[in-house]
């Protein structure tokens, strides 16, 4: 069977098990990221990608925000990736510090910064004793990391990251 989310972490599950611990829309948004990297000619998947697949796909992730013109200022922000905003990043990879740079036995496809991402989903799911990691979770996870271009993003777009931060741990991410 080919997972049809192609991520698979570190110690993490194994690529067959992931989709057994995503909802379905985190799946989903997953995969949107995916094929936009791939659109976008990037090497890799990264949190900015993953945040638009959020916005893009989820209710619960666009209701965490502070109402439609922040998300979107956000999505605009994220659409002008490939024309003007981000291009800075085209072509890099993003290693935002918050865990060590990875030369050898990364994610293939996927930034440091994303994985990281991914496997703090799991993890918030795991500690709140979910079987699946949902969107919200993802949000989460990608705020957690303050150097990360998903949070870059959140900032240009006067998003108060510490706020959402606080929003985000008081709310229980639902299952699809």
């Amino acid at each position: 069977m080919q997972n049809r989310t192609a991520y698979s972490g570190g110690d993490g599950p194994a690529q067959e098990d992931l989709d057994t611990q995503l909802t379905v829309g985190l799946a989903s948004v997953v995969s949107a990221a995916r094929r936009r990297a791939t659109r976008d000619g990037d090497r890799q998947v990264d949190t900015a990608h993953l945040l638009h697949g959020l916005l893009e796909s989820d209710p619960a992730v666009r209701a965490a925000f502070d109402g439609g013109p922040q998300v979107a200022r956000l999505l605009g922000y994220l659409v002008q990736r490939s024309i003007g905003y981000g291009l800075q990043w085209h072509g890099t990879v993003e290693d935002s510090g918050a865990v060590p740079a990875v030369t050898e036995g990364g994610v293939p496809g996927w930034s440091p910064a994303a994985a990281a991402a991914m496997d703090g989903a799991l993890d918030r799911a795991h500690a709140r004793y979910a079987t699946r990691a949902g969107c919200l979770d993802l949000l989460a996870a990608l705020v957690d990391d303050p150097e990360s271009r998903a949070v870059e993003v959140l900032r240009r777009a006067c998003v108060d990251t510490a706020r959402l931060a606080a929003r985000l741990d008081g709310e229980s991410p639902g299952q699809d």
